[in-house]
């Protein structure tokens, strides 16, 4: 996660949830899921402190459907405490193949009981982030 504080001059430092804080406003190898930030300025009397909610979306970049007990489903990770999020999955030509929740088990890589073949798959998740509907998209590869 990387924080751009615009519209000041002040001397920032930055905190990971409850973490220590720091000088660098990049935060690296960040868990899944909702977190919140805080940024404040390290002068005394200098601007407020903002505390920020984000959410780090993470998912597999290929899954193996194969039947091996191992990345046979793909799914979003770090959503679970979003019930009412939708993930929406497309082929190449933008035909949606499936809708799952990030709570369920994830796509199997079928459509209509039929095997889908090996090759890059698209997805949008929408979300709730600060009170308001949020939406990510990217794409990972089903490798069979």
């Amino acid at each position: 996660i990387t924080v751009n504080v615009t519209g000041g001059l002040g001397d920032y430092e930055y905190q990971l949830d409850n973490g220590p804080f720091q000088d660098s406003n990049v935060f690296t190898d960040v868990s899944a899921g909702s977190h919140t930030i805080t940024v404040r300025d390290k002068n005394d009397g200098g601007c407020d402190t903002v505390i920020i909610i984000k959410t780090a979306i993470n998912y597999p970049l290929f899954f193996t459907p194969n039947g091996d007990g191992y990345n046979d489903t793909w799914n979003i990770i770090g959503l679970g405490d979003q019930p009412f999020a939708k993930i929406y999955i497309f082929d190449r030509y933008g035909k949606l193949l499936k809708q799952i929740s990030p709570t369920s088990n994830g796509w199997d890589g079928t459509f209509n009981g039929q095997p889908l073949p090996s090759t890059d798959y698209w997805f949008t998740v929408t979300y709730e982030e600060d009170a308001q509907m949020k939406e990510f998209k990217a794409h990972f590869s089903l490798k069979r």
